[in-house]
C-alpha cells in the first residue's frame, strides 16, 4: 500500500479494480482544517483512457509490482499487436487500445520493454516521439507565415497537420502522445572526396 502522497510518475495502482500508471502528480496546500489536496492524472492500462482525480494526502491505494520483458514486434492483426519473448519464443497480444496512436509507428522486428502483471500484459513502454516518411501533401510553399499548416498522410495511413514548407518524401518527427507534428528531420548529405 501506498499514501496518495507518496505517489510518484510511472508508479502502477490499482483503484476500483482497474490498473493505472501515474502520469502526473500534483500536490495543492489546503487552507486550515481544508487539508491539501493531490491532484493525480492516471492512464487505465486496459482502455488507455486518461482519467484525472483528486485525492486527499492520506487516502491508501494499493501499488502493484510488474515484471518487465524486452519484446519483439512481430504484426497486427483482429486488434491486437503481437509481440514475441526473443529468449522463450513465447507470444502475446497486446490490444491496440493499449497502444493508442503508437501502433501505426511500430515496425517489424521492432524491440519494445512490455510490462506484466499476473502474467498478463497490461502496457507497452513506448518512445515519446517517432519518425515516419510523409507519403502525400501538397507542394512545399516558403511563406512569412509560420503558424500556417497543411495535411498531410504519412507512410503509415496517418493524416497530420504539418507546416507549409514541408515536402512529400520527408521524414518528420511526431509527438506519440498528441499526435501531432514536431520538427522536420534533416538528412545530412556526405561529401565527396
Amino acid at each position: 500500500m501506498v499514501i496518495a502522497s507518496e505517489l510518484k510518475q510511472e508508479m502502477v495502482v490499482r483503484i476500483e479494480n482497474q490498473i493505472y500508471r501515474v502520469l502526473e502528480v500534483q500536490s495543492k496546500a489546503g487552507a486550515a482544517k481544508m487539508g491539501g489536496l493531490m491532484r493525480v492524472k492516471l492512464s487505465n492500462l486496459t482502455s488507455g483512457r486518461i482519467w484525472e482525480r483528486h485525492l486527499r494526502p492520506q487516502d491508501r491505494l494499493e501499488d502493484l509490482e510488474l515484471e518487465r520483458h524486452t519484446m519483439e514486434y512481430l504484426y497486427s492483426a483482429e486488434g491486437a499487436c503481437t509481440f514475441m519473448r526473443s529468449d522463450t519464443f513465447e507470444q502475446v497480444a497486446v490490444p491496440v487500445a493499449t497502444l493508442g496512436l503508437a501502433e501505426k509507428f511500430l515496425q517489424p522486428g521492432m524491440e519494445l520493454p512490455i510490462d506484466f502483471f499476473e502474467g498478463e500484459p497490461i502496457g507497452v513502454v513506448l518512445p515519446e516521439v517517432a519518425e515516419a516518411r510523409v507519403a502525400s501533401t501538397a507542394p512545399p510553399t516558403h511563406s512569412q507565415q509560420d503558424a500556417a499548416w497543411k495535411e498531410a498522410t504519412l507512410e503509415n495511413g496517418l493524416s497530420i497537420g504539418v507546416p507549409l514548407f514541408v515536402a512529400p518524401g520527408e521524414i518528420v518527427r511526431v509527438d506519440l502522445n498528441t499526435g501531432h507534428y514536431l520538427e522536420r528531420v534533416r538528412v545530412e548529405h556526405k561529401k565527396g572526396a
